[in-house]
């Protein structure tokens, strides 16, 4: 899961990206709205943390072009910004939460969790196809009687294919959803990941399809 941080506070953009890395989260940090409504451009981002008192353009114009645009990629405002005026405008502008600085780092990651199930559809915290389960909250799976803990790379892997079961997922689409800018991805890292995954929860849990890619069958 792949997520794009508009912060232009150097302290506040460190700390949340080592908590959403630390939480199986892959994040890019941008520090201008000019920077942020130009990588939002490519669609390349499952959700959006956005300040609002951003250089060269205000985060509520940012998200009143995404939201123009067509775009529906969930965006939770963190801002200090508290006033009723201020909460109203971004939440009919488009934001999916509202949350006031400062916060703690785990209500970040409660409610970015939220979003993102609810853009998915997903009544339920916990993912699954019937066959296995992904806890997002302690990053543990399910398979049977067996429960493991998944490193975060592991996690982000199977949380992208349980996004969508059925769904072929190729070594670049899975790579965008696992690794950020500043990330070197190994040619075979994505092989290493599934092997580590199989290896955990039995080789049936992940198909690979020959000269397309992997994927977890839908429920039955």
């Amino acid at each position: 899961m792949r997520i794009l941080l508009v912060e232009d506070d150097q302290m506040i953009g460190a700390a949340v990206s080592i908590a959403l890395r630390d939480a199986a989260y892959a994040v890019d940090w941008v520090q201008d709205g000019d920077a942020a409504s130009s990588v939002l451009s490519l669609g390349e981002h499952q959700a959006v943390l956005l300040d609002l008192g951003l250089p060269k353009r205000d985060g509520l114009e940012v998200l009143r072009r995404l939201r123009q645009n067509g775009d529906t990629v969930p965006v939770i405002i963190i801002t200090a910004r508290d006033s009723l005026e201020d909460r109203i405008k971004g939440l009919d502008y488009g934001s999916d939460d509202y949350l006031i600085k400062p916060f703690d780092v785990s209500e970040l990651l409660a409610r970015l969790r939220a979003v993102i199930r609810r853009k998915g559809g997903q009544a339920t915290p916990q993912l699954s196809n019937g066959t296995v389960t992904l806890d997002p909250s302690s990053r543990e799976a399910i398979r049977g009687q067996t429960v493991v803990q998944l490193s975060a790379k592991e996690f982000s892997l199977l949380h992208a294919l349980l996004l969508r079961p059925g769904a072929i997922l190729a070594r670049g689409e899975l790579e965008e959803r696992i690794y950020g800018w500043n990330e070197e991805v190994e040619s075979n890292a994505i092989d290493f990941l599934i092997h580590a995954v199989r290896k955990k929860l039995g080789a049936g849990v992940i198909k690979n399809i020959r000269g397309a890619g992997w994927m977890v069958e839908k429920s039955a």
